[in-house]
């Protein structure tokens, strides 16, 4: 039986993924624009150009990781985890992590500028359901089935709040809780994961005061409209001012530095406040689309180490856009999440397709799957 292009990828989840990541170009345009042009060598391309390049590596690593046989994953996941872990420790390095904003979270490559923990996710995921998948005989074992791997989460947790990104940090134990969860842990084991995970949270955000007022401000944004309810005031103005079918495109008032992180963190507020809230329900609608054909890949496939790397994914996905619409919103305090394919971010943007790439190659083994079946079940019959 020949390998069937057309029929044997799933062009559902590979056309979505590219119009969101298309669409967010023109986003990141629209919106950093006047940023560039208020720099001190102005360039109203700075950011769409270094977007672009990171695109084209992106779209090179799709093509490549999705013909890429997600079960030799299983294999790589020890030089997986330590490739992590090591990346955390030269972030946190004088003269190779880079300082922006008061975190080190960044490392230079040339004219790149890459996000250790953006792979970090992708990686703990592998990690975890590559564990995972082979516990499956004793996972009702918390000291035996469980835990072992929750001390390199803890670990990989550490590193990362020394940036600090609470946001990051807290996406992956959220990853994590959900794979023991679908891994087959017993509900009491589940509960005091969860117990132990609220409060390192609660530790952590009360460990700083700038975190507190994150956690506090965006309770009542104007009782501190010139500080910390500031950002979020902006965005309520962006969407209010979008209405329902949005100014135009490139006619927001509020990415003319009113609205700070127009361009990465509150991109979705520039969505609705120039394409309104019909764009804004479109874009929600195709993340939605790529959520739920993951989680339709994830139950269908036979593998328990496929099905735990599919999960991982889906949900690693649906955090980050929960964490980026609740901050927008005002619903929840701002992380630092971008919108996944929209922000702007190259490191996130390379390893979001390079995540969904690894999911469009489980949903093509599980196709190709069926069709072997089907076709020896058909000669079969003809035999007979």
């Amino acid at each position: 039986m020949k390998y069937s292009f057309r029929k044997d990828n799933d062009w559902l989840l590979i056309i979505t993924t590219f119009l969101l990541a298309g669409f967010g170009l023109v986003m990141v345009f629209s919106a950093s624009y006047p940023i560039g042009l208020g720099y001190n060598d102005p360039n109203p391309y700075s950011f769409i150009q270094r977007q672009l390049v990171w695109f084209v590596l992106a779209v090179l690593a799709f093509v490549v990781v999705m013909h890429f046989p997600y079960r030799l994953y299983r294999k790589m996941s020890p030089i997986i985890i330590i490739i992590s872990i090591i990346s955390l420790f030269l972030v946190l390095l004088p003269f190779i992590g880079v300082t922006i904003g008061g975190a080190q979270r960044w490392i230079q490559l040339g004219p790149l500028r890459v996000q250790p923990s953006e792979y970090v996710k992708i990686g703990m995921i592998i990690y975890l359901a590559q564990v995972y998948s082979q516990k499956q005989a004793y996972i009702d074992q918390f000291v035996k089935g469980v835990m072992p791997p929750l001390v390199v989460v803890g670990f990989v947790f550490g590193l990362i709040m020394m940036q600090p990104d609470l946001g990051t940090a807290t996406s992956i134990l959220l990853v994590t809780f959900f794979l023991v969860f679908f891994s087959g842990a017993k509900w009491r084991h589940l509960i005091g994961l969860g117990v132990v995970g609220v409060t390192l949270f609660a530790v952590f955000a009360m460990s700083a005061p700038y975190r507190v007022r994150r956690l506090t401000s965006y309770q009542d944004p104007f009782a501190d409209p010139m500080g910390d309810g500031h950002q979020v005031i902006q965005s309520y103005i962006a969407m209010a001012h979008g209405g329902l079918s949005g100014t135009g495109l490139g006619q927001s008032v509020q990415k003319l530095y009113y609205l700070p992180e127009a361009h990465t963190d509150f991109i979705l507020a520039i969505v609705a406040e120039e394409l309104g809230l019909l764009g804004v329900l479109i874009v929600l609608g195709l993340h939605a689309l790529i959520l739920i054909r993951g989680v339709m890949i994830g139950a269908k496939c036979k593998s328990p180490f496929g099905s735990l790397l599919a999960f991982g994914i889906v949900f690693q996905i649906a955090i980050q856009i929960i964490f980026n619409i609740g901050a927008v919103t005002g619903m929840l305090p701002i992380t630092g999440i971008p919108l996944p394919l929209i922000s702007n971010g190259g490191s996130s943007l390379f390893f979001t397709l390079v995540s969904l790439a690894i999911l469009a190659n489980i949903s093509r083994n599980t196709i190709r799957q069926k069709r072997i079946k089907e076709y020896k079940e058909e000669t079969q019959l003809s035999a007979s």
